[in-house]
């Protein structure tokens, strides 16, 4: 352990966190944040709240590095022969197989350890019981592009997991309670669904040629345009769904929900006057946007109604 613990040097933890962009963890971990914030306990402790988010942040941060490095490493040599690709950490040999596997070991164990911590601390044992399934499900997308279009959806259900991992580790009675989080899981799936749709536009011409599954692959960059318009519509509509589910939700997470709405538009409107020189804003940054807007204003939307809790 001490030898593969020297393997993973921080050159080689520097290169991969680049490589995986760590910093786009922006786009789950708002929701995971919003899914604790929904399932928090009007009477909770706000010193165990906090404990409690502090080890969802880490599962989170965890979890994406292992479902990521498992993209690279599965990848590596579709990457090393797409030109878009080709300088990517592993494919382009900066990095071996056993480095990533390494990085992949740490990572997942890191996150069955925070799982495990809901145990320890708060007597929740569900967290630690479904770690190992969820680093599962969140790796199967890296595979599947390699026999259906239908890809981008389980990209988004891995995604889609963060608002219901959240809730089990924190109050899983709450997905009984309500369906509040499973219209927000509904909208996360879509939602990320239809901006990878977008972002696989990219990768067509290649895609084809090298004989993988995409939806702009199978019905060409204008039936993906429509395809992802269709999916965040619908992601809207589970989006306001959720917002009417939940009686602590009002006037925060209505703005949330406008601001949304607004930005979903701006991303088609930048995808069709652009094209593809408008994937980086309407991909990175737009999206971005979505997702903390979302998060933080529907968070503090939860607080409104119970501000007085035990401290």
């Amino acid at each position: 352990m001490a030898q593969a613990l020297t393997r993973a040097s921080l050159p080689l933890l520097a290169g991969v966190a680049r490589d995986i962009k760590l910093a786009h963890s922006i786009f789950a971990l708002p929701f995971a944040v919003y899914g604790t914030f929904l399932a928090r306990h009007p009477g909770a402790i706000w010193s165990t709240f906090a404990g409690q988010l502090g080890l969802v942040v880490l599962c989170m941060v965890a979890a994406r590095t292992w479902a990521m490095v498992v993209n690279r490493l599965a990848d590596r040599r579709i990457d090393a022969q797409n030109p878009r690709t080709a300088g990517r950490f592993f494919a382009a040999g900066r990095a071996g197989l056993r480095d990533g596997l390494i990085v992949c070991t740490l990572a997942g164990v890191l996150f069955i350890v925070a799982a495990c911590g809901f145990g320890l601390f708060y007597a929740n044992w569900l967290p630690a019981m479904l770690a190992t399934p969820v680093l599962a499900w969140i790796a199967l997308y890296s595979f599947t592009k390699r026999f259906t279009w239908a890809c981008h959806m389980f990209l988004g259900g891995a995604l889609a997991a963060s608002p219901l991992a959240a809730c089990i580790a924190v109050r899983p009675e709450y997905l009984l309670e309500s369906p509040c989080v499973w219209w927000l899981a509904g909208m996360v799936a879509l939602w990320v669904a239809g901006f990878d749709v977008i972002y696989a536009l990219q990768d067509l011409e290649f895609d084809r040629g090298a004989g993988l599954f995409s939806i702009p692959a199978r019905f060409g960059p204008g039936g993906a345009i429509w395809i992802s318009r269709l999916l965040h519509t619908l992601a809207f509509a589970c989006l306001l769904a959720s917002w009417r589910s939940d009686e602590r939700l009002g006037v925060l997470t209505g703005v949330a929900l406008l601001a949304v709405a607004a930005l979903l538009a701006a991303e088609h409107v930048v995808l069709a006057r652009r094209g593809r020189a408008g994937l980086e804003m309407a991909f990175f940054t737009l999206n971005g946007v979505v997702s903390c807007v979302l998060g933080l204003l529907g968070s503090l939307d939860t607080l409104i109604e119970s501000p007085t809790s035990a401290v």
